[in-house]
């Protein structure tokens, strides 16, 4: 039996959607009959260029522009949450329940809070949602880096920020299994919508082989039908790399209304 990585890593709060995604990882390796590798020292983009990759999910963005040609496609989940359905998400645009201001335009010169520089959800769209606002190449007084959108929706909460952008997917299932974890926050607006996270494997899998893991996914989703229902999951789609295109369309939206870095 082959021993590879397969690791979810996007999505691990709350705990039941953590253990959750732990279920079904650990019945699709059933279902392919290869071990799990110990991936523990790796970092992410490490563990997605490995060759010895069986299975992971990262962000739609880093996919284009920093492991286009590196990694295979496998496919894109079909959630079924609040913001996100049919394969798309979006992401929604926070502040705390108590601020006085209503429309995003109101929040010039406040203080953002993103997860990560490479992150679709976090700035990419974010930066989108705000570029026909911005003056100057500037719509924030400053911006912060907290390292996840649960720790964006915490600074938030606790008034260290006033407006981030997180991920749809990750607020349903935050509102629904940890409610507390969203209270003294609102949704001011949305983003556009763009494709879910997608999961991938190594290069060498081929798409034969990616096809393989995408119906062993689905076959263990449809074999646990508590954890399809606790992640909000339907099914796993077919996915290309032209899904994705429109990731970086908005990218170029933004740098054209001169906003090119989120600020």
């Amino acid at each position: 039996m082959s021993s590879r990585y397969a690791e979810l890593t996007m999505y691990v709060a709350p705990r039941q959607v953590s253990e959750a995604s732990e279920q079904w990882l650990t019945r699709i390796l059933e279902l392919l009959q290869v071990n799990r590798r110990d991936a523990r020292g790796l970092g992410l983009l490490e563990l997605f260029r490995a060759p010895e990759l069986l299975l992971a999910q990262t962000c739609g963005y880093p996919l284009l522009t920093q492991l286009r040609g590196q990694v295979q496609l496998i496919g894109r989940p079909r959630y079924e949450w609040p913001d996100s359905s049919g394969g798309t998400h979006c992401s929604v645009i926070i502040s705390r329940t108590g601020d006085p201001r209503r429309d995003l335009a109101d929040f010039k010169g406040s203080r953002g809070v993103i997860n990560d520089l490479n992150s679709n959800s976090g700035m990419n769209l974010f930066r989108h949602r705000l570029a026909p606002l911005q003056l100057g190449g500037q719509f924030f007084a400053s911006v912060a880096i907290s390292g996840a959108h649960q720790q964006s929706l915490r600074r938030v909460r606790e008034g260290w920020a006033d407006l981030a952008s997180i991920d749809s997917v990750t607020f349903a299932c935050l509102a629904h299994y940890a409610p507390a974890e969203v209270a003294g926050v609102r949704i001011v607006a949305r983003t556009a919508s763009s494709p879910t996270l997608p999961y991938i494997t190594a290069l060498s899998t081929g798409r034969e082989g990616a096809e393989r893991i995408r119906e062993a996914m689905n076959a263990a989703l449809q074999q646990l039908p508590q954890v399809a229902a606790t992640l909000g999951m339907q099914e796993v789609l077919p996915a290309s790399e032209a899904d994705y295109q429109k990731i970086l369309d908005y990218r170029q939206e933004a740098i054209e209304y001169g906003f090119s870095v989120l600020a």
